[in-house]
């Protein structure tokens, strides 16, 4: 006799069945049905950019669990975890010279633990890195934000190479989680604890970004004014919402194999 299915298990075989751009039009609308939930529930917005901070420690968490416990690194990307260092180190010296807070401190917790996981990969536990899948040019990533950060930045009064930095670490952030994206594609299946991590990266940029809008509809456009003048405010806005539909496919599946009780995550082609 079959089992009866719950009624989410229902409606995520009811959302998998559907075409794509009703997919996208269904995510869009969950996305607003939360921001407005956190719009009324946290009446301290600037807390949903410390939990996004707190997730992404978590993610990390997660994953020195896996290279302690499991004594493997296979199916995480060196390459996002160096990309990750080096946004935060960008992102702590404007700190320092721009604006010392508590952020300041979580950015240096999360630096020093990323940089433990880099420590690990590349040297205890390099004979499981899975070095031919890791096969996103880094160039790729760090040129464009280069140039861009070096056109479009801050307008504030501070030094020009701080606020040139500002914009390469905010550019960076948006698309440091593309090669361990690239390595998922490349192998097909996901690990728990490697899922788990990336899924934790996708809450995390939906916090930040809900972050950012919920203040810019607070402040009625006077944080964007705020922000300084020119393209820059628009770029914030659109990279947080970047880093956060790049990652929204994958959460989606995630999400899926959860519901369905499967421990490793397979992809479909096409998906990252």
């Amino acid at each position: 006799m079959k089992a009866e299915k719950s009624p989410i298990q229902s409606v995520m075989a009811w959302i998998r069945r559907q075409p794509p751009k009703v997919k996208a039009f269904l995510a869009v609308v969950t996305a607003m049905a939360v921001l407005v939930f956190l719009r009324v529930i946290v009446h301290e917005h600037d807390n949903l950019f410390i939990a996004s901070e707190a997730v992404h420690a978590l993610g990390i968490g997660v994953l020195i669990y896996k290279l302690t416990k499991e004594k493997t690194c296979a199916g995480i990307s060196l390459k996002t975890q160096e990309l990750t260092a080096l946004f935060l180190a960008v992102r702590l010296y404007c700190s320092f010279v721009m604006e010392f807070d508590l952020h300041t401190l979580l950015d240096s917790a999360t630096l020093v633990t990323t940089l433990w996981v880099i420590y690990m990969i590349r040297f205890k536990l390099r004979p499981t890195y899975m070095e031919d899948k890791d096969n996103y040019a880094i160039y790729c990533v760090v040129i464009p934000c280069a140039v861009i950060s070096f056109f479009i930045h801050p307008s504030t009064r501070h030094h020009i190479i701080n606020r040139i930095s500002w914009a390469f670490c905010v550019y960076l952030e948006a698309v440091s989680v593309l090669p361990q994206l690239r390595v998922m594609q490349n192998t097909k299946i996901v690990e728990p604890f490697t899922a788990h991590y990336v899924f934790a990266l996708g809450i995390a940029r939906f916090l930040s970004c809900a972050h950012w809008i919920l203040q810019v509809l607070d402040t009625r456009g006077r944080l964007l004014t705020a922000l300084g003048s020119g393209l820059w405010p628009v770029m914030v806005l659109l990279s947080e919402i970047v880093q956060t539909f790049i990652l929204a496919d994958f959460c989606y599946y995630y999400v899926q194999s959860l519901m369905g009780g499967q421990l490793v995550l397979r992809l479909p082609s096409g998906v990252v």
